[in-house]
């Protein structure tokens, strides 16, 4: 399926990944021009791209971007229980995979890749740059799950019992915990779109997903000195879904030559579009122009390759 409104072309498409499932991806380009670099977007657990995203990657073609999403196995309109995670490793693999693909053609050879990963696709995007520490030319993390903030996590003694259970009863929804969109989202026809959305997630978090959530989040948060890719990282400081003590500490230990720590007073977790309009605007403010400026500098292309060709070969 394709469309376009003025200045953005929209289209849908099917992949299949190595399993067998079929996975939804979707793009939006900039109509009447060449853009300015590549933006993937990662989404957030239990969301999905087209619609949840769809104002985010509207303002970044307005900007003079090209954006492209994937929902994730068992996520939006892609094949796979809801919300069930059994491996996020192959999420992550499936996430890579297309995303490389659409980089390596023809029309994008030389433009720069930007990664753009919201809550759990703050891990994605962190995962799929430890896969390719050369590929990437920079992310904006918008409250990324390095770690589940303490009011999110269940006790230790839960903990214990629910990773036993979680290789009996994998897709069983036993996890006790708040509702996610109430504290998410801070206005109230958000929160209300969300859970008309249908092909946004609703109930408890399944067993083995939250294991695996817990999993990659503890491995991120004690390995955050490898991350090495120019980044701007992003938080509310209400948030009390992801813990904003682990961004700024990934700002402080990353490896990074090039790092940016945004926190804004009196926001909560869903900066791209849970926020008030005027708020809305303040986070893309600092996102555009963070990626402007890259863009602009990165001149594309050949000085790309040069110092990922350099990396690679420093490598081997």
């Amino acid at each position: 399926m394709a469309s376009q409104t003025d200045d953005t072309m929209y289209e849908e498409s099917l992949i299949k990944n190595t399993r067998g499932m079929k996975l939804f991806t979707c793009k939006w380009v900039p109509a009447n021009q060449e853009p300015k670099a590549l933006v993937f977007i990662c989404h957030g657990y239990a969301m999905e791209c087209s619609i949840t995203m769809n104002s985010t990657a509207r303002r970044l073609v307005k900007a003079g971007f090209a954006v492209y999403g994937i929902d994730y196995e068992g996520h939006g309109k892609s094949d796979g229980l809801s919300a069930y995670v059994p491996n996020f490793d192959h999420l992550v693999d499936d996430v890579s995979t297309h995303y490389t693909s659409i980089c390596e053609r023809e029309e994008n050879k030389g433009k720069m890749r930007f990664l753009l990963g919201e809550s759990m696709g703050g891990a994605v995007l962190l995962l799929l740059h430890r896969k390719k520490p050369e590929f990437w030319d920079g992310a904006i993390l918008a409250a990324p799950m390095c770690k589940i903030a303490e009011e999110m996590k269940p006790s230790p003694l839960v903990i214990s019992i629910l990773t036993k259970l979680s290789g009996v009863i994998p897709t069983w929804k036993i996890i006790p915990g708040q509702d996610i969109i109430e504290i998410a989202f801070k206005q109230p026809e958000i929160r209300k779109q969300v859970r008309e959305n249908r092909y946004c997630y609703k109930g408890r978090p399944r067993l083995m997903t939250a294991y695996e959530l817990l999993r990659v989040s503890t491995d991120l948060e004690k390995r955050l000195n490898e991350v090495s890719l120019p980044f701007m990282v992003l938080h509310g400081e209400d948030d009390k879904v992801t813990d904003k003590a682990v961004s700024g500490e990934l700002y402080q230990v990353a490896s990074s030559w090039d790092k940016t720590f945004k926190l804004y007073p009196g926001m909560w977790h869903g900066l791209l579009y849970g926020e008030t309009p005027e708020n809305i605007d303040i986070v893309f403010a600092d996102i555009i122009g963070w990626l402007d400026k890259r863009a602009s500098e990165g001149k594309g292309g050949f000085e790309s390759e040069q110092r990922r060709n350099d990396g690679a070969s420093s490598k081997e």
